[in-house]
C-alpha cells in the first residue's frame, strides 16, 4: 500500500516539476507576472494535461474515475491560487523576490501534491502508521547524515574562514566591497564544493573531488595569475575545504559500512 501510495506522489510531483520548469515558458511567467489571466489558465490547462499524462503511464486505471479526475483539477486550481497570491504579495512587496519566496511557493505546492495523493488513495491508518514507524526507525541513520553534512557544510566554512582569514587582510587602499565579495565568495563556493566532495566520498566515488579541484583552478586561474597573496589565500583554504569534506565522508563511511573503500 506503501509503495501504491509513494509511487503516485511521485509521479504528481514529476507531473508538477515538468509543467513549472520545463513547459513553463519565460512568456507564460511575464504575462502571469503583468496580471494577464490568460497565462493562467494555459498554465493550468499544461498543468492538468501534465498530470493526466504521467498517471496514464504510471498507474491508467485512475484516469477516468470521477474522484481522481475532480481531485487533480483542484490541484491544479490551488496550484494557480498559490501562484497568483505569491506574485501578488511580491508584487505589493510584502515579501521579496528572492530564494525564500521560491523555497517557501514549492514547499507549499510539495504539501499540496502529498494531500492530493493521499485523497486519492485514502490509505488505511494503519499504513500511515506503519510508514512513520519505518522512518523513526532509521532516524538514527538520518540524523548522523544530518549532523555530519550541516558540521561539515557550514561549520566547516567558518572554520575555514577564521583560519585563511589573515591571509586575505583588506589593504589600506582596498575598496570594502571588493574585499567582502572575495570572502563572501570564497564561502559560497566552500559551501557547495563540501556538499559534493562530501558526497562523491560518501558515495565511494572519490574521483568526482578531482573534477571539483581542476573545474575550481580553470574559473580561478585569472586570479591566481594576478597576485601571489590570492594563490596563498586559494590555495590553503580549498585544500582546508576539502579535507575537512573528506574526513566526514570517511566518517559516515565507518559508521554506515563499517569500513572506508573510496571506490566502488
Amino acid at each position: 500500500m506503501v509503495h501504491s501510495i509513494l509511487n503516485l506522489f511521485l509521479a504528481l510531483y514529476l507531473a508538477h516539476l515538468l509543467a513549472d520548469f520545463v513547459l513553463q515558458t519565460d512568456g507564460i511567467v511575464a504575462a502571469k507576472k503583468a496580471g494577464r489571466w490568460q497565462s493562467y489558465f494555459v498554465h493550468g490547462l499544461i498543468y492538468y494535461g501534465t498530470m493526466l499524462g504521467i498517471v496514464v503511464v504510471m498507474n491508467p486505471s485512475l484516469v477516468g474515475m470521477w474522484a481522481f479526475e475532480g481531485i487533480v483539477v483542484a490541484l491544479c486550481l490551488v496550484h494557480l491560487l498559490l501562484d497568483w497570491a505569491k506574485l501578488t504579495v511580491i508584487k505589493a512587496r510584502w515579501i521579496p523576490d528572492d530564494v525564500r519566496s521560491f523555497t517557501g511557493d514549492q514547499a507549499l505546492h510539495l504539501a499540496t501534491i502529498a494531500g492530493a495523493t493521499l485523497l486519492i488513495t485514502r490509505p488505511p491508518l494503519q499504513s500511515v502508521v506503519a510508514f512513520f514507524q519505518e522512518i523513526r526507525s532509521a532516524q538514527e541513520g538520518i540524523l548522523i547524515v544530518a549532523v555530519v553534512y550541516v558540521v561539515v557544510i557550514f561549520g566547516g566554512g567558518y572554520f575555514v574562514r577564521y583560519l585563511i582569514g589573515p591571509l586575505w587582510k583588506r589593504r589600506p587602499n582596498e575598496p570594502k566591497q571588493e574585499h567582502d565579495e572575495v570572502v563572501n565568495a570564497g564561502l559560497y563556493i566552500g559551501w557547495l564544493e563540501r556538499f559534493i566532495a562530501l558526497t562523491a566520498v560518501f558515495l565511494q566515488s572519490p574521483g568526482t573531488v578531482g573534477l571539483i579541484l581542476a573545474a575550481k583552478s580553470i574559473a580561478r586561474y585569472p586570479e591566481l595569475k594576478s597576485t601571489e597573496r590570492f594563490v596563498e589565500y586559494f590555495l590553503i583554504g580549498t585544500l582546508l575545504s576539502i579535507s575537512i569534506a573528506i574526513i566526514g565522508g570517511v566518517i559516515l563511511l565507518k559508521i554506515f559500512y563499517g569500513t572506508v573503500t573510496l571506490g566502488k
